[in-house]
């Protein structure tokens, strides 16, 4: 069994009170989340869950979350949007590194999901362009979850589009 450290954001009812969610998240099983509330109708959870997988984790996570509030709605998974200072950050380079290693490296580097002047990527294709352009060694528990939390979030976002419209994108982004 692993320990994986992964984000679960939540729109939640604003009727909800702060000990009235934590004790419902407690006894649905979220004992191993630290419990967010900063804005109003929303909950953060911060998970170091002990599963067999990063997808174990964090879909037993999210099952224990709708147990407890079941009009709760995923809003963000984490860790998957990274920005320049985050990347550099977990590679510990200065910003001006990464930006550097990123003009020079323009034709391999993972394409955004948004560019502009805050560029984001999926943080598991950045991980896997380091291990394989960069032979930089990754944290193995670190790239599953990377790469579970895209998948959630990708599908979050899918199935607000119509099928016929994602069979439209898909046949455009090949």
């Amino acid at each position: 069994m692993t320990h994986y450290d992964f984000t679960l954001k939540f729109a939640v009812p604003d009727a909800l009170d702060m000990e009235t969610l934590e004790a419902r998240l407690f006894e649905a099983g979220c004992d191993d989340a630290l419990v967010g509330l900063g804005q109003k109708g929303r909950l953060a959870l911060e998970f170091s869950r002990e599963a067999a997988s990063a997808h174990e984790a964090i879909t037993s996570a999210m099952a224990d979350v709708k147990r407890a509030i079941p009009e709760a709605r995923l809003i963000e998974a984490g860790p998957d949007l990274v920005g320049v200072t985050d990347i550099a950050e977990l590679f510990a380079f200065s910003r001006q590194n990464m930006r550097k290693l990123l003009q020079s490296h323009l034709a391999t580097f993972p394409l955004p999901l948004h560019e502009g002047r805050a560029s984001l990527w999926h943080l598991a294709e950045v991980l896997e362009w380091f291990r394989t352009h960069q032979h930089k060694a990754i944290d193995e528990a670190l790239r599953e979850v990377a790469r579970v939390s895209m998948q959630a979030n990708v599908a979050r976002e899918t199935r607000r589009l119509p099928p016929e419209e994602i069979q439209r994108f898909d046949a455009l982004a090949s």
